[in-house]
């Protein structure tokens, strides 16, 4: 079994990403590790040149700066990295994503256990998404909790915004993949970057989707009956990070008004509780 991890990235260093600890978390299982590097002045690519690991391909890209609908810029640089992989599997994380040094060999096992069984064409995850501070998750149904982030790479498969595959079916038509649990949580951190980072980071992403949003003056919100502690350990390479360049300060504030979406989540909740049903969203279809 040949396992080709890929990410895509751009100014990492200036838009707080923990790309290094993403991409050192999980390349013990991994036989190549592509990655899309678009231009970037920032010490990115000279970061990435001291991980010195030979399972490391970067091919340097550009950027449609022309795109700005729907986020497909980065379905573009998602599917150019996954074009470049050989693997058996093509495993996509997030540069805000790591893995626990916990999992590597569930995570290894599963793709093993599907390998022959071409009906599993995704693996699913579980997600911890870190909101505000690395005490804290985002929990409520506005949030996806499970996620596709294995593929099998013998498939026809697009990726829209970067997030999600579609696997394509005809010319006209796409599906979700169909997928087993992997059985172990991804650790999403792109929500405790700094305040300053979380800025710069909000404001460059949001021209890729037809918006407009100031650099200036973020602070983290949301609705408090959206959170719920963390009780569990982080993964070790984040361990500096976190002291370093987490925000650290940040308290749900009892007080903070639900906007209209967050009392439609509110609603969802009870719900839950009331059916166990899941209403978060899934871009997958589990067999």
């Amino acid at each position: 079994m040949k396992v080709s991890l890929f990410t895509f990235l751009r100014h990492g260093q200036k838009l707080g990403y923990p790309f290094l600890e993403s991409i050192q978390s999980a390349l013990p299982i991994a036989d190549e590790f592509v990655i899309a590097l678009g231009p970037s002045d920032d010490g990115t690519k000279e970061a990435l040149a001291t991980l010195k690991d030979p399972k490391i391909r970067i091919i340097e890209s550009n950027w449609n700066e022309a795109m700005r609908v729907g986020g497909f810029v980065y379905g573009q640089q998602k599917m150019l990295a996954q074009a470049q992989c050989s693997g058996d599997w093509a495993f996509y994380l997030e540069a805000d994503e790591v893995v626990h040094e916990q999992d590597l060999q569930t995570i290894h096992d599963a793709m093993a256990r599907h390998l022959n069984d071409s009906e599993v064409e995704a693996l699913v995850f579980d997600y911890f998404h870190f909101f505000g501070s690395p005490k804290w998750l985002a929990t409520s149904s506005g949030w996806y909790r499970r996620a596709p982030r294995i593929i099998r790479n013998t498939i026809r498969t697009v990726a829209y915004d970067g997030l999600f595959w579609n696997v394509v079916v005809t010319n006209r038509k796409t599906r979700w993949p169909k997928a087993k649990l992997v059985g172990v949580p991804m650790y999403h951190y792109g929500h405790v970057r700094s305040l300053d980072k979380m800025g710069a980071k909000s404001s460059s992403v949001a021209p890729y989707w037809g918006e407009s949003r100031s650099a200036e003056g973020f602070r983290y919100t949301i609705d408090p009956q959206a959170l719920s502690p963390f009780t569990g350990t982080h993964p070790a390479v984040m361990k500096r990070w976190l002291a370093e360049q987490a925000n650290l300060v940040f308290e749900p504030d009892p007080n903070q008004p639900p906007t209209s979406k967050e009392k439609r989540h509110r609603l969802a909740a009870k719900v839950e509780r009331l059916t166990g049903w899941d209403l978060s969203k899934k871009h997958y279809r589990l067999i």
